[in-house]
């Protein structure tokens, strides 16, 4: 399994993020400081750091900084609400393999990570995501069912990227909106129903069996019958 190390001296954000990459089915480990994160570097060696650029003591430049004057070369995504030009010219010269300004979606930084991880692992075979007869390709952002290619929006692709990654997994709707609409999300309480009504329409369109299942009081699953 591979290791995420996440940097953050914001408790909360550190939390949440722990649970939306365990969720994803990674290890994760955090620090709250750059001196734990190079603790932890040296004993458990992970395959991606995500570190905050504003932190005390030692900040994320300088650890990234550290560790590329170390020629330790482990990937990293730099996390920062400075998004000028010349903030992330900054973080990527200091060593960052990519640059990530808050507030974002969950399911970027998710995106951003596993992309990573791919090129820690020289792995850029298998990309293809299918269940049943639906088949979803990240990369090019294609969608099909059967032989039929599929017209989503980024929201309905998201939203079956979730689903396709979590098969016979029911989804409590609270996480799904975290990962979709992003932590914190206070709109509509009905754009959940709404979109994957516009996703079943979509999925259905040649009058296939449903897959995304509606669990009452819960959320969803995808899984055949």
């Amino acid at each position: 399994m591979q290791t995420v190390l996440i940097v953050d001296d914001d408790s909360k954000l550190l939390r949440m993020l722990e649970r939306t990459l365990v969720f994803e089915g990674l290890n994760v480990a955090t620090a709250s400081n750059g001196h734990q994160a190079l603790k932890l570097i040296d004993d458990s060696c992970p395959d991606l750091l995500v570190v905050d650029w504003m932190m005390p003591e030692m900040d994320g430049i300088a650890l990234v900084s550290q560790l590329r004057s170390e020629k330790n070369k482990i990937m990293v995504l730099m996390l920062t609400a400075r998004d000028s030009i010349e903030n992330r010219v900054t973080g990527l010269e200091s060593g960052a393999d990519d640059y990530l300004v808050k507030p974002f979606a969950p399911t970027e930084l998710v995106a951003r990570v596993h992309a990573l991880l791919r090129r820690a692992s020289n792995n850029e075979t298998n990309q293809l995501i299918s269940f049943s007869d639906i088949f979803l390709d990240p990369i090019t952002r294609e969608v099909k069912r059967g032989e039929a290619s599929l017209s989503l929006t980024l929201t309905e692709f998201n939203l079956l990227h979730l689903f396709l990654r979590h098969p016979r997994q029911v989804l409590e709707r609270n996480q799904i909106l975290h990962e979709v609409w992003g932590y914190g999300f206070n709109g509509d309480a009905n754009v959940l129903e709404i979109y994957v009504g516009y996703l079943r329409k979509k999925l259905e369109n040649n009058g296939q069996s449903r897959l995304i299942k509606t669990v009452r009081g819960v959320g969803y699953v995808l899984r055949e019958e």
